[in-house]
């Protein structure tokens, strides 16, 4: 008969064989049985992540226990995206802060020079200034195991994050814009706003890029896409536009009929008043279609940085992904199917690069010339504009 001696040896030589095996590579969680010691909840991670260091990243973020958030996109955008997380880790806490663009980097900033707590993700769709946040310092890197799904334009220094892929577009009010007078491309509207300029005077609704910084944002990008858009700008001049700082407002102008195109809205918007309101048209130009992402960062002294690592890799997951597509925020991964129309005209689209050539639009002395020139072709004077709403 074996010893007491040798029957402990062997119940402890097999205790590591199996913790070997479930160690061993492809292997999604961690179960460990010890007597006398606590039992260590395995986690789900997708097979193609490296299990062991992620499931330490998993075990220190529940010991974290929280993930604050500041985000520029409606809570009910991410519902789905936020009940999953709890759903995969119901330990960690999460304080969703909706806020403006300005307003977050604002308060992100201010928190960090005072010295006080603040946020572990910064999810905006200012694309310059989360640029300008990791130009600066303020991120800390980290290599999501997503990463090879993405494109190369979405993701810079592994420090910022384009989560999605959503397209600029114009809208138009089908009851009232006839037919024939429906914009395909940017040359189709300066030559409509050209030919017809009393019958749109005061009817077309454009961002203002001295007051939004999407606004200017686009203007820059079509500058770079399109050698015409000075024309296109003049043109819009002639029919005196109203100004806004929000493609929220513009759409619902466009619906009641006060406005009966918009120029450079944000197409997932568009799309999801679209499902309730269908005299809204929306049209993603056929020449091209600036393709906005939504940039998520990881701030570098992030209180609860695991958590934030957590929910960035959900975020570009397939299944994150998908969550998010299904509110018209479409997806960067060419696995998800998008509600993006620029979807259907690969062509067309023109993404915005995630990178250091966002940082300068922020340059003021390019900025003032790029604004000079706007105003000079539109004629300011002559405007009469509103600038209302958030982005």
């Amino acid at each position: 008969m074996l010893s007491a001696t040798k029957l402990k040896l062997f119940g402890l030589l097999a205790l590591i064989l199996l913790s070997a095996t479930l160690l061993m590579p492809g292997s999604s969680s961690l179960t460990l049985v010890i007597p006398g010691a606590s039992v260590l909840t395995p986690y789900p991670s997708p097979a193609t992540y490296y299990p062991r260091p992620y499931q330490r990243t998993i075990r220190e973020a529940v010991a974290e226990g929280k993930l604050t958030i500041y985000s520029t996109t409606d809570k009910e955008w991410a519902a789905g995206l936020l009940s999953k997380f709890r759903e995969l880790y119901p330990e960690i806490a999460i304080e969703y802060n909706n806020l403006e663009s300005a307003n977050l980097h604002s308060r992100f900033l201010g928190e960090v020079h005072a010295g006080e707590s603040t946020a572990d993700f910064l999810w905006s769709s200012a694309m310059d200034l989360q640029i300008k946040l990791v130009n600066d310092g303020y991120a800390q890197a980290y290599v999501s195991p997503e990463k090879g799904n993405l494109p190369p334009w979405a993701v810079w220094k592994n420090e910022a994050w384009g989560i999605t892929a959503e397209p600029i577009v114009f809208v138009y009010n089908k009851d009232l814009v006839p037919e024939d007078d429906i914009p395909k491309t940017h040359g189709d509207f300066t030559e409509l706003l050209k030919n017809k300029p009393d019958y749109y005077s005061g009817r077309i609704a454009a961002y203002d890029p001295a007051r939004s910084s999407a606004g200017f944002l686009y203007l820059t990008q079509d500058l770079e896409n399109n050698r015409d858009t000075w024309s296109l700008v003049e043109a819009l001049g002639s029919t005196k536009p109203t100004l806004y700082t929000s493609s929220v407002r513009m759409i619902e102008d466009v619906i009641a009929g006060r406005k009966l195109i918009g120029y450079n809205v944000i197409g997932s918007y568009a799309l999801e008043k679209q499902t309730t309101n269908p005299a809204l048209g929306v049209i993603a130009p056929g020449d091209y279609t600036l393709i906005m992402s939504r940039i998520a960062v990881i701030p570098k002294d992030a209180p609860h940085p695991n958590a934030a690592k957590l929910f960035l890799d959900l975020m570009l997951s397939k299944q994150g992904q998908d969550l998010l597509s299904r509110n018209f925020l479409g997806s960067i991964r060419s696995d998800v199917l998008s509600a993006s129309p620029a979807a259907e005209n690969n062509n067309a689209a023109r993404a915005i690069r995630v990178g250091p050539a966002l940082i300068a639009n922020l340059d003021q002395v390019k900025r003032r010339s790029i604004l000079k020139s706007w105003h000079d072709a539109l004629e300011e004077a002559a405007l009469g504009s509103e600038a209302t709403g958030a982005e």
